[in-house]
């Protein structure tokens, strides 16, 4: 029996305004990385005939879905953002559902030929490290992620230090993670360290 190829998986994470999203790109441009992202994966579930539809709205009440008769996004998260019980619950109901569709497509990514495959988590789950081969923590400075936040988005300051202060600390990350990018500089520079890591673990472009 042939033996399955797996991919190299990789975890990236790090606050907001780090530029994971960046990190991502060069991962998927130069490197031919399939990307999965956790957030959106989460969101495809909670569509009308997702997994997730019906067990979040039994547990938050019709009250959360728009006239359309999908979820308002903006209704629930004003809701789970001011009620713990909710959000726990609704964690507790999609959590593990990404989690299984994660490694489903990472799986099939295998099958496809892919030779690595990049999850990016906002809030690493510990329960699910061993989906990933190493886990990268995206580091950028406070005072780097408010400007990028204010030119990007259009926050206030007051808004990036209110989001920056509910998120996990730089230590926390680190603790979590194997290998940390400094995304303060150039692209240019963070291709680098990609390139530097990638190689050291035996993978080429």
């Amino acid at each position: 029996m042939t033996q399955k190829k797996h991919p190299y998986v990789i975890g990236v994470t790090g606050g907001v305004g780090s530029g994971k999203s960046c990190i991502l790109q060069i991962l998927k441009d130069k490197w031919k990385a399939g990307i999965f992202l956790a957030d959106d994966i989460a969101h495809e579930l909670m569509e009308p005939g997702g997994a997730g539809f019906g067990p979040v709205v039994e547990a938050l009440g019709e009250g959360i879905l728009a006239p359309d008769g999908t979820i308002d996004r903006k209704a629930m998260a004003a809701r789970i953002f001011s009620d713990t019980g909710a959000r726990e619950t609704v964690n507790g109901i999609i959590h593990p559902m990404v989690w299984e569709e994660v490694r489903r497509r990472i799986e099939k990514a295998g099958e496809d030929g892919l030779s690595l495959a990049v999850v990016e988590a906002a809030l690493p789950d510990e329960k699910n490290h061993d989906i990933y081969d190493e886990m990268w923590y995206v580091y950028t400075s406070g005072e780097n992620r408010i400007r990028r936040l204010m030119e990007g988005r259009g926050y206030t300051r007051e808004k990036c230090e209110s989001i920056m202060a509910s998120q996990l600390p730089d230590e926390a990350f680190r603790r979590l993670c194997t290998f940390e990018i400094d995304n303060n500089g150039s692209l240019e520079d963070a291709g680098r360290q990609i390139r530097e890591r990638l190689e050291s673990r035996g993978l080429t472009t």
